[in-house]
């Protein structure tokens, strides 16, 4: 085979592409034989590459553990590489180990580390625009048009600036300044958010709620799909996020019984890396932010979520400083490496200040999200504060739920968006949702009762049309329709507007009981807050009129009361001047409530 020429791997082919994409095996050798000794090698070279810029995927594995040896704080050696490697079951992706002790044998002198990281960084860029380029191609090829062909290039571009400045490269220092020119060349709103539309690529969120609202559940659902390149709230599937779940909130008990219930089995979990009561130190450290950045390393991950913050920071949640060292330590490195994070928080004892504790936390998000439960299974997700504005800033979503038996039904459990006819003057929709305050309203106008009508008539005119309502709901309507009589000049017809004086939606503020916190219960997998399922808003009976029997009413402070039984009293009687019913009349009634006389034969028997 003398007579034969062998073409070397990198040689271009007649076509003008080349066998291997652009890499240097040599560089990337070296940096990673050194890494294993010397910390301050690494330390510069991290600087300049990540894991993503090394084309071998051995290479990429031990960069990956070396980083988190770093992350704890211990010295590092080859043999503990392998040791590491070897309890994750990876050895065979690094020849039994015996790559590492050759590579890690005789390092190079540390000083050198920093000019072979550039290499594999030119190199890196190199392979990034050939993979472009490829794309543009197989674009074409399916029949792109202009405008698809921009966007690819656009967003191609933007990531490109936004790696620059991320710091890698030789000008590190220099590279987070602007190109003016390339600045407003680009297209930042070509940009496609995330599934759901809450957030896009590198964006950081905050998701606040209470407890009973399932803000773990809403996210577990939403990362999974993500994950596995599902669609989500009626948004277009797109391909699946690498997605790293940190969660010290819920059992895995609770974990295994939601994910099961949305339909998930250990083959369809996708990209989703979930970390259960993580060893992390705490966030708001650098010893917790080393943590982190190295657990995203090692996964890959572009997305990650918190649940819940304030479970993972060392510092007072009143004080301003733990939040401003947990953007120092954790949040900057991911924005700046363009890695998206979803941190949930909880409403404070005022659901007028949003999160609990101070506000510095909401200063470096880019959304911060509401998640307020209404009852029935309805759910309102409000946008409070963004950077951006882009995107939808509410949603009336239906959290679906059934059981099998005394288990939650295998994928019987998601969240989708409210499905309505658009109602002139529905606030957010809510008038068309049986059992919320706003359709009780809308009722209460169609039927033409009047603003100044009691609980009673109220509760009446309910019945009549067998409407549902509970009765904490019914007297919230009362108390809101008589509220809008006082003030001139308010429509009252159907047409109710939607915009609200205080900017936020209906029953998410102190003073509105929702109505379902107070009974036992599961209403979703892997929370306990009331009764099973997510039940029907029960049929209200017609009440009984003039015996005191049926549904108890509740008392309205500006109605008259009848001095026996403490209920109500209709118009006619206290026209009159009468303070009891017909029926509780000392005189002439016979009210159960009323007290009685005890006649001769009982004092005799009681002697």
């Amino acid at each position: 085979m003398e007579n034969v020429r062998h073409i070397p791997r990198n040689e271009a082919d007649k076509d003008g592409f080349t066998q291997v994409p652009p890499c240097d095996l040599e560089a990337e050798e070296y940096v990673i034989g050194v890494v294993m000794h010397e910390k301050m090698a690494y330390d510069e070279c991290s600087l300049l590459i990540g894991r993503d810029d090394l084309y071998k995927p051995s290479h990429q594995l031990i960069w990956d553990t070396v980083a988190g040896i770093y992350a704890t704080g211990q010295q590092c050696h080859p043999a503990l590489v392998r040791a590491e490697i070897e309890k994750q079951g990876q050895l065979h992706r690094v020849n039994e180990g015996n790559l590492i002790y050759r590579l890690g044998g005789s390092p190079i002198n540390p000083l050198m580390a920093a000019a072979f990281a550039e290499r594999i960084a030119a190199t890196a860029r190199q392979r990034r625009y050939d993979s472009h380029s490829t794309i543009l191609k197989q674009a074409i090829a399916g029949g792109a048009d202009g405008d698809e062909l921009a966007a690819i290039v656009a967003e191609f571009q933007q990531g490109e600036q936004l790696r620059e400045n991320t710091g890698r490269g030789p000008s590190h220092l220099v590279a987070s300044l602007l190109n003016w020119d390339d600045f407003f060349l680009t297209d930042f709103g070509a940009i496609q958010l995330l599934p759901g539309k809450l957030m896009g690529p590198g964006q950081q969120i905050t998701l606040v709620g209470d407890g009973k609202a399932g803000k773990s559940l809403f996210t577990q659902e939403w990362m999974w799909r993500m994950a596995t390149g599902q669609s989500f709230l009626g948004d277009a599937p797109q391909k699946p996020v690498r997605i790293l779940y940190l969660d010290a909130e819920n059992g895995q008990e609770q974990v295994q019984e939601r994910f099961l219930s949305f339909g998930a089995n250990a083959r369809a979990m996708g990209e989703l890396k979930y970390a259960s009561f993580p060893p992390v130190r705490p966030l708001d450290t650098a010893g917790g932010g080393a943590d982190l950045i190295a657990l995203v390393k090692a996964t890959g991950a572009e997305l990650v979520v918190i649940d819940t913050v304030s479970r993972f920071i060392s510092g007072p949640e009143n004080d301003a400083d733990t939040w401003l060292n947990l953007y120092r330590h954790t949040l900057l490195p991911l924005k700046r490496d363009r890695i998206a994070s979803v941190r949930l928080d909880h409403f404070g004892k005022d659901k007028d200040r949003g999160g609990r504790g101070s506000s510095a936390k909401t200063q470096d998000v880019d959304h911060v999200w509401e998640l307020g439960y209404q009852g029935g299974g309805t759910l309102v997700l409000k946008r409070t504060h963004t950077r951006t504005g882009i995107g939808p800033d509410n949603f009336v979503i239906l959290r679906q739920a059934h059981r099998d038996g005394e288990n939650w039904a295998l994928g019987g459990t998601r969240h989708v968006l409210m499905t309505y006819e658009n109602e002139p003057g529905a606030v957010s929709g809510l008038a068309s949702i049986p059992g919320t305050v706003e359709h009780i309203i809308a009722t209460l106008d169609g039927a033409g009762v009047p603003d100044t009508a009691g609980n009673r008539i109220a509760r009446q005119a309910l019945a009549d049309r067998q409407v549902p309502g509970s009765s904490e709901k019914i007297a919230e309507a009362v108390r809101r329709r008589k509220a809008r009589s006082d003030s001139p000049g308010i429509d009252v017809s159907r047409n109710v507007s939607a915009d609200r004086p205080d900017g936020r939606f209906p029953e998410t503020f102190p003073g509105t009981d929702p109505g379902t916190h107070k009974t036992p219960g599961q209403t979703f997998p892997g929370t306990v807050a009331e009764t099973p399922g997510t039940p029907p808003v029960p049929h209200v009976p017609p009440s009984k009129r003039g015996n005191g029997e049926g549904t108890p009413e509740q008392a309205d402070p500006q109605e008259p009361l009848c001095t026996v039984c403490h209920t109500p009293l209709p118009d006619f009687r206290t026209d009159r001047g009468y303070d009891t019913h017909v029926g509780c009349d000392p005189a002439t009634g016979s009210h159960p409530d009323r007290p009685q006389h005890p006649t001769d034969d009982e004092h005799n028997g009681a002697a």
